[in-house]
């Protein structure tokens, strides 16, 4: 006979797919999402699944035996890169529903995911749940550098090893124009960033004499870009240098702009639109090789709209991850 889950904030549902990474099996699968086009996602792949909608209205429906309460709550009044309201912010105050339902429906086994956050939040959480959490980076499970906290009763293997993955792994053979920037915005952005770094030799960088020619070192790679207006001359071979924040010349976020070839790939957010530089070209990357980066399986969030596909696969979990802790409830 199998569980019953009851899954809060469930997004495009990486917990049942998990699930079945896992080879657990289950009987009923309840969600609970406001998001319509995550909705149409998990009804796409999963159409048994069944939707609650807003977890503050669960309380009314009459629920079976829960066996598995799993979570991924809001974060961004937690996240670093954000303002950092924690309990202040309503998204994040949503970790009380899971609690209250945690407490009221007392299931077997529990999870709930989030970021990196302050101690006193984490306390906070730690108290409510009665257990401390384990941090776990998906760069052990794919190819994204990806910190997350895990709260769990399961009793799983703490020993999971450390993946060969790098962002190289996980790039399409052939992408689509659009999701390339335009030269000249290339240029710009890579002047930019030498300009900034070369005097703290945070990136090597050559230039050519001639003003027909740029040809700088990033990483230890050759990288050319040919004429003011932007031309690009040849392949630079077969490695992909990560970039954040692809399409503006003045990045949002903090760190360096870019990452060194056979590199984990920058944390998806549900925001930003990370991206590549390959063969002397920046592009955005795929919602199928953000897809990879979280583990699931191509074409899943296919349907949606890239924008919404970015935003549903940011949110997420890293698949593998939720699958390797989910493995323990066999043991």
């Amino acid at each position: 006979m199998g569980l019953n889950i009851l899954s809060l904030f469930d997004g495009i549902s990486g917990a049942q797919v998990a699930l079945n990474r896992a080879n657990i099996e289950y009987d009923t699968y309840i969600a609970s999402e406001v998001d319509k086009n995550a909705m149409e996602v998990t009804n796409k792949n999963y159409p048994n699944t069944i939707q609650l909608g807003d977890v503050h209205h669960i309380n009314k429906y009459d629920l079976p035996e829960i066996d598995l309460l799993i979570a991924g709550s809001p974060c961004q009044g937690f996240s670093w890169a954000g303002k950092r309201l924690n309990f202040d912010d309503p998204r994040s105050k949503l970790f009380f529903e899971f609690d209250k339902l945690l407490n009221k429906l007392q299931p077997k086994y529990f999870m709930l995911e989030n970021v990196v956050m302050a101690k006193e939040s984490i306390q906070v959480i730690n108290t409510c749940l009665g257990v401390d959490p384990i941090k776990i980076n998906s760069a052990d499970f794919s190819a994204q550098d990806r910190k997350r906290l895990y709260w769990t009763n399961i009793n799983f293997n703490r020993d999971w090893g450390y993946s060969s993955l790098t962002v190289e792994d996980i790039l399409e053979h052939e992408v689509d124009d659009k999701y390339y920037i335009e030269p000249k915005r290339t240029v710009e952005i890579i002047n930019k960033e030498i300009d900034k770094l070369k005097n703290r030799q945070k990136v090597a960088y050559i230039e050519t004499d001639s003003q027909a020619n740029r040809i700088y070192t990033i990483h230890g790679k050759s990288v050319c870009l040919c004429g003011d207006a932007g031309g690009l001359g040849a392949k630079t071979g077969l490695y992909a240098i990560p970039c954040l924040t692809p399409d503006r010349v003045n990045k949002r976020q903090n760190g360096r702009r870019f990452k060194p070839p056979h590199s984990k790939f920058y944390t998806l957010t549900a925001q930003d639109k990370h991206g590549v530089l390959i063969n002397n070209h920046i592009r955005k990357l795929t919602p199928v090789e953000c897809e990879r980066l979280q583990t699931f399986h191509d074409n899943y969030t296919e349907g949606a709209s890239d924008n919404q596909r970015y935003k549903m696969l940011g949110n997420g979990f890293t698949v593998d991850v939720v699958a390797h802790i989910l493995k323990g409830i066999k043991g």
